[in-house]
């Protein structure tokens, strides 16, 4: 996968044409919404082409020139919105971010345009302009709908086990010695606290004191006299 917005010209037929997808790997044209501009980035917005949302991507490709033509996976989109807002952009359109795989210093800090071309890898924001408004609740809805389809991968199963640890990971100190009756074993290959390599959040969670004494049992408190 390529990430981040991509050149697509792999288009076939008359006129915009039809792109080619990987039908063998099960992609599948979900949507086709002629009449939209688009706008990369803060660059001006582009002549009017044909918007294609398959199962796995966005392409848009230009009506008047075959030869020019962008991609994006919805790997890649890490966000999607409608937006209506006047001042924030003249024209009711579908908001997208871009994923472009750098750090996001780097790509706005960056020029997107070098000698006049313009630099893709660099694009984080892209706006997908309808010519008719009242399209735009179904292209959100069939972008909602193929994000479905392109979940993060291993996105499920790192959420389930990052905060797991197993009972030979944990050593009981009966006596009390230390801040806490548990404590974790100096060979734990996955401490509770880092979560998808931040260390940093380790520490602030090891430091919780489980044997604290607001955390005594209720039944050791003396009830109060009753007159």
């Amino acid at each position: 996968m390529v990430v981040g917005l991509r050149n697509f010209t792999d288009g076939v037929g008359d006129g915009a044409g039809q792109p080619v997808l990987d039908f063998d790997n099960g992609e599948e044209l979900m949507h086709v919404q002629p009449h939209v501009a688009i706008v990369l980035g803060n660059h001006p917005s582009q002549s009017p082409g044909t918007l294609f949302i398959s199962s796995k991507q966005v392409i848009w490709l230009s009506d008047i020139d075959r030869a020019k033509g962008y991609a994006v996976d919805f790997l890649s989109v890490s966000l999607h919105a409608v937006s209506r807002d006047p001042e924030v952009y003249e024209s009711p359109c579908i908001y997208t971010q871009i994923d472009t795989g750098e750090d996001e210093a780097d790509s706005e800090g960056s020029d997107s345009e070098c000698d006049g071309t313009l630099d893709l890898s660099k694009i984080t924001e892209m706006r997908l302009v309808p010519s008719d408004p009242s399209q735009l609740e179904t292209l959100f809805e069939v972008f909602c709908g193929c994000a479905e389809l392109n979940p993060e991968p291993n996105e499920e199963e790192e959420e389930e086990h990052n905060w797991i640890f197993s009972a030979d990971q944990m050593e009981y100190d009966p006596t009390g010695e230390g801040n806490s009756e548990w404590h974790f074993a100096d060979n734990a290959s996955h401490p509770i606290g880092q979560s998808n390599g931040h260390h940093d959040l380790s520490q602030p969670m090891l430091e919780l004191q489980i044997g604290d004494e607001r955390f005594e049992d209720a039944e050791e408190m003396e009830p109060p006299d009753c007159q």
